[in-house]
């Protein structure tokens, strides 16, 4: 049996850590040292090559870092050089019960002594096509984040001075011509102007880049899935996209609600005996998917148990009629979960939280072909 030392590392921007150590069968683990290098997947191989030096030929090692600032590049640059390495799940791995205090050196330990005995998850390594699409509608999600902050911005500095609106809604065309007509005067007209530019410029950014993950969404790898979740309520093509890009492979979840507890949608609890105490949702695992899917249940927790929309019908034309008719039952359900939570003095949020779990059950059952099975 090849001798297995595993190597832990805690990795920031500014420094590497190494913790290198060998289990031993009925006694305490062999540490080989803790180190520090420069950051860079180089560093990384300088130190493997020495430690092959104090070793047999026949030695393998096993690397892996916590999934953090450097995203897949370290694991692909280590792994495209032929080093085993793994990309551990913060939240899955053991730490010892009480005060930790915290260093890298600590976390390095820990990260290896997780590697030697299995006691932690590892994060699934997404393709690089699917790397790109997700950035790229994280960029598109960055400028509505910006164009929010821009219209909180012009309706403050509107109260501010005074110039109060009448119209029912705001942002819609009135709204916008009524803005542009404003006439203040001086270095005030300016501000206007240049809040109501940036207004413009980041609208015109943000329909540039629909477009494009419209495009991205009509390709070869992504069309088919994209059309079937789009048959839900409050998904639409960007909401979708970045599902399937950002959970990659559906089928590595056993269940439905294993996928909702990885995007933190499942509630946290903490029980002692017969007292069982649930609080709210964990918010471990994927943040940029639970927060689509709670604007998503937004969407759904409005309007007539039942009832579709023309731009509803439009996006299920086409698919499957098992996969309509999956997505039909999911969309009544959901609709009562939330009138019946409600009905029953629930809070709004806490409602359309419940509903955003139920939905990710759901959009697992249609990723992996359990449509007959429900959620």
């Amino acid at each position: 049996m090849n001798r297995i030392i595993y190597i832990g590392m805690d990795v920031h921007t500014t420094n590497f850590t190494f913790c290198s150590l060998e289990t031993v069968f009925g006694g305490e683990d062999k540490v080989f040292g803790v180190t520090q290098s420069a950051p860079g997947y180089k560093n990384v191989l300088k130190y493997i090559d020495r430690l092959k030096k104090r070793f047999d030929d026949d030695t393998e090692f096993i690397c892996g870092y916590e999934a953090g600032c450097l995203g897949y590049t370290l694991y692909r640059q280590l792994t495209a050089h032929g080093v085993k390495c793994c990309i551990l799940a913060p939240s899955t791995m053991f730490a010892s019960r009480g005060k930790r205090v915290k260093t890298d050196r600590r976390d390095a330990r820990l990260i290896a002594q997780c590697l030697a005995y299995g006691t932690y998850s590892p994060v699934y390594v997404p393709t690089e096509e699917d790397v790109a699409v997700k950035e790229y509608i994280r960029m598109r999600d960055d400028h509505k984040a910006a164009l929010k902050k821009t219209k909180q911005q012009i309706l403050a500095f509107c109260l501010r001075n005074g110039l109060a609106y009448e119209g029912k809604t705001n942002w819609t065309e009135a709204h916008l011509r009524w803005l542009r007509t404003r006439k203040l005067g001086g270095i005030l007209q300016e501000t206007l102007d240049g809040y109501l530019r940036a207004y413009a410029q980041t609208s015109d950014a943000i329909e540039s880049h629909n477009q494009r993950i419209e495009e991205l969404a009509a390709g070869e790898k992504y069309a088919a899935q994209v059309k079937k979740l789009t048959c839900f309520l409050g998904i639409k093509t960007p909401t979708a996209l970045a599902a399937i890009v950002e959970t990659g492979d559906f089928s590595r979840f056993p269940k439905g609600n294993v996928y909702a507890s990885y995007l933190g949608l499942a509630p946290g609890e903490d029980s002692s005996s017969d007292d069982i105490n649930r609080g709210g949702i964990s918010k471990a695992g994927n943040s940029h998917v639970r927060r689509l899917l709670i604007e998503a249940a937004q969407g759904i927790c409005k309007g007539k148990i039942g009832h579709k929309s023309k731009e509803l019908k439009a996006r299920q034309n086409g698919n499957p009629p098992s996969v309509i008719a999956y997505a039909d039952k999911a969309n009544i359900r959901l609709r009562k979960k939330y009138y019946r939570m409600i009905s029953h003095n629930k809070k709004k949020n806490v409602a359309v939280t419940a509903v955003a779990r139920e939905l990710a059950c759901f959009i697992w059952g249609m990723m992996t072909d359990h449509i007959m099975e429900g959620a």
